[in-house]
């Protein structure tokens, strides 16, 4: 970072940090004395001067009754030092492979929490009653961790989260904005409806017209040609032992179609969209097209019901989004059918609720501080992104070309400046720029990841 750069006193720095592990009292005699914690194992350091446990914390499955049913939690805890900042890292979904550091961690070198969401196996209610899948249970389940590791941890905290991870880490916040010292949300969307017209206006737009234009005549070209197409799925599928009971193939197959330019914008782009076979292009060009960009593995029965969750949540409160079909007028069999409810397993009779997402919408544009929010321009979730008021302590920053795996790093310079200083300064903590550098040189070299395979959050 060049020393001209806003914040870049502050940066210059040295770094407070001097506690190391095994500074004060054995980190694991610490954690076993935590009430409802759980150490299930201590792993090998994935990173040198840290430890790293696998945890399991005792969570009311209603915390308006917290002393019913209880069930267990997995967390994952990367431990560097009781005097650095911690970081609350939301997934989303699971936490029984989080073994990496979210960016924040990285640029700060500091502990980490990663945390996974209630009623995703196996942090699931014996009762299974979904009505305590929502987002303010899940904010709670944050709030009962925080006030339990605070002790430990005496330093900022931070709450984090990627997707549907920086959607929790925003509603924990809504609900609780005295709990943590900042939030960092990645590609986080706020939806207004489960079928919210903005994201077909988005995809309508997003990218040259010759991208669009040559998406829309492979959609066609493929639900024309769907009895040349659908046997290379069902063939694919039983090479690789994918069932499609729930959906059935060939509604599997029509939703894979219809949603495939969305997939293809949220983890790909343009360079993606110059490879779409033209019409007449063999139909094995057609299907390998199709399941590279949509994942249609996304769609079979365990796919499904492993982020079952995801979808009910999606159906209740969080939303989802409107994919154009007006150009596949007549080649439609399962016409307005695709929703988040129909890719759950059972009925579901919660209604939606219409207002919820608008107000945690409005509580972080006129009231949310120390929050910033990092989205990718071509992204179609950035559709819903939040907006925020820089004098509330606020940002948001889009990635030029970005897509679902936007973070800080790929900012242009200067707004990557102004995102730093204030993560450091809300965390209270230094680093010279040499050190700044390193971490950023790691963040970048760091490997894509999402907890889901395709384009739910």
């Amino acid at each position: 970072m060049e020393s001209s750069a806003p914040g870049a006193a502050r940066l210059q720095a040295t770094h407070p940090l001097t506690a190391g592990v095994g500074a004060s009292e054995d980190i694991l005699t610490q954690l076993q004395s935590v009430p409802g914690l759980t150490v299930v194992a201590e792993d090998p350091a994935p990173y040198p001067g840290t430890r790293f446990f696998r945890l399991s914390f005792e969570q009311p499955t209603d915390h308006r009754r917290p002393h019913g049913e209880r069930f267990p939690l997995l967390m994952t805890l990367l431990h560097r030092s009781a005097a650095a900042p911690m970081v609350l890292a939301s997934t989303g979904y699971g936490a029984d492979d989080f073994y990496y550091e979210e960016e924040p961690t990285k640029l700060l070198e500091a502990n980490q929490l990663a945390v996974g969401h209630r009623f995703f196996t196996p942090s699931r209610p014996a009762s299974s009653n979904w009505r305590h899948l929502n987002i303010w249970q899940s904010a709670n389940d944050s709030h009962r961790i925080i006030q339990a590791f605070k002790p430990l941890y005496p330093q900022r905290w931070l709450h984090t989260g990627i997707s549907k991870g920086g959607m929790a880490a925003v509603y924990h916040r809504y609900f609780f904005p005295a709990d943590v010292d900042a939030t960092v949300a990645y590609v986080a969307p706020n939806s207004h409806g489960v079928n919210d017209v903005r994201y077909e206006d988005f995809l309508n737009r997003v990218g040259d017209e010759p991208c669009r234009t040559r998406l829309r005549a492979f959609q066609r070209e493929v639900l024309v040609r769907r009895e040349e197409v659908l046997p290379l799925m069902e063939e694919w599928a039983a090479t690789n032992g994918f069932t499609f009971h729930h959906l059935g193939m060939d509604r599997a197959f029509e939703f894979s179609v219809i949603t495939g330019p969305f997939a293809m914008w949220q983890f790909g782009g343009a360079r993606a969209c110059a490879l779409t076979p033209p019409p007449g292009a063999p139909a094995a060009d057609l299907f390998w097209f199709l399941n590279g960009i949509a994942v249609t593995q996304g769609y079979s029965d365990a796919d499904l019901k492993s982020i079952e969750p995801y979808y009910y949540q999606a159906a209740t409160e969080l939303g989802a989004f409107r994919a154009p079909t007006q150009h596949l007028s007549g080649l439609l069999r399962y016409p307005g059918q695709y929703s988040p409810a129909a890719l759950v397993s059972f009925p579901i009779t919660e209604p939606f609720n219409p207002g919820l997402m608008r107000r945690v919408e409005h509580w972080v544009h006129h009231w949310g501080g120390q929050m910033l929010f990092i989205n990718g321009a071509n992204d179609p979730w950035s559709t819903g992104a939040f907006t925020v008021r820089e004098r509330n302590d606020s940002f948001r920053f889009d990635v030029p070309n970005g897509n679902h795996l936007a973070n800080i790093t790929r900012l242009p310079e200067a707004q990557r400046a102004v995102a730093l200083e204030r993560l450091f300064s809300w965390m209270d903590v230094s680093a010279t720029p040499a050190q700044l550098q390193s971490r950023l040189d790691d963040a970048a070299l760091a490997p894509p990841r999402m907890r889901v395979p395709r384009f739910p959050l």
